[in-house]
């Protein structure tokens, strides 16, 4: 397998999961062969300065890409985009099977279970269908707890879009309208599928000795990133929880897509600049430190370290 793959699978993971590789390099090498930065140009919009950016970080996945890509011929730029677009799908496609079933774990209560009890494997009885999953997808602005709230959800009387953000993005899966970063893109449901995603599934129940390095260490990743944020939040817990049983980009019912991009959007406005700096330090602080360990013989107090899987 080529290694483009492989890189394939990170860039979707951590840079930008619904980028088109081909249009994304093609333009990017135009811009390169005449001079031309997108991210310098006097005026230039947001999201040109945006692809420039996503552009210079697939380069740097592949030692040689740069030189190699101004270089080659239009056959081979659409081989190389190829061989991203098949990677990013492959790691889309391992990371929703594997969060289906694992998923159900996580929102049991401890010690207890769910009533009606929820399929590992068949999702139809999941979303707003299923009072857990239904309550951890309804729209942070809503009352689960209203049951014409509940019905008009099952019902399709009210619509949610991909601009509609949900409670499991939130601790405690509530929003405080006096400050609403308050607990944002913090919950256990996001810190447990993404250990689950990046440094490995045992770490998730503090279980670290993981006898194969994880996906973040392969593909020497040092910091979470806005990308790998959205993507745990949109392609992992959003799609798990959901009835729908395919991932589709384009799907009308899931608007997965949209989803994704507005939370990259709110996170890469520069009037949340200061709080965004302040949500990865947290993260780095609780991710990679657990990551750190991975390799190591666990000491007293690092095998004291609170797990971090969700209980809802």
């Amino acid at each position: 397998t080529d290694p483009l793959v492989s890189h394939g699978r990170h860039f979707g993971r951590a840079i930008d999961a619904f980028c088109k590789p081909f249009p994304l390099i093609k333009e990017g090498v135009a811009r390169a062969r005449s001079s031309i930065c997108s991210c310098d140009h006097k005026g230039g919009s947001l999201p040109s300065k945006r692809e420039h950016r996503v552009f210079q970080e697939l380069l740097k996945l592949s030692p040689g890409l740069d030189n190699r890509v101004l270089k080659a011929s239009e056959q081979e730029l659409h081989y190389i985009a190829d061989m991203f677009r098949k990677g990013a799908a492959a790691s889309r496609g391992d990371d929703t099977k594997s969060l289906k079933s694992v998923i159900i774990d996580w929102i049991t209560p401890p010690g207890g279970s769910l009533v009606p009890p929820l399929s590992r494997n068949i999702k139809t009885d999941r979303g707003y269908y299923h009072y857990t999953t239904g309550r951890l997808l309804c729209p942070v602005v809503l009352d689960w707890e209203d049951e014409e709230v509940r019905k008009s959800l099952r019902s399709g009387e009210i619509v949610v879009s991909g601009n509609d953000w949900h409670s499991f993005l939130y601790v405690g899966y509530k929003l405080n309208p006096e400050k609403p970063w308050e607990g944002f893109l913090r919950s256990d449901l996001l810190l447990s599928a993404f250990k689950h995603v990046f440094t490995s599934p045992s770490s998730v129940e503090r279980d670290v000795r993981a006898t194969r390095s994880g996906n973040a260490e392969l593909h020497g990743m040092q910091s979470v990133t806005v990308g790998s944020l959205a993507y745990i939040a949109t392609m992992v817990v959003r799609f798990a929880l959901s009835s729908n049983s395919v991932f589709t980009r384009n799907d009308k019912a899931t608007a997965s897509e949209i989803f994704y991009r507005d939370i990259v959007n709110f996170l890469e406005k520069e009037t949340e600049k200061k709080e965004v700096e302040a949500l990865l330090g947290w993260w780095n602080s609780f991710v990679y430190l657990l990551f750190s360990f991975s390799h190591q013989p666990l000491t007293t107090s690092q095998a004291n370290f609170p797990s971090l899987s969700c209980r809802v």
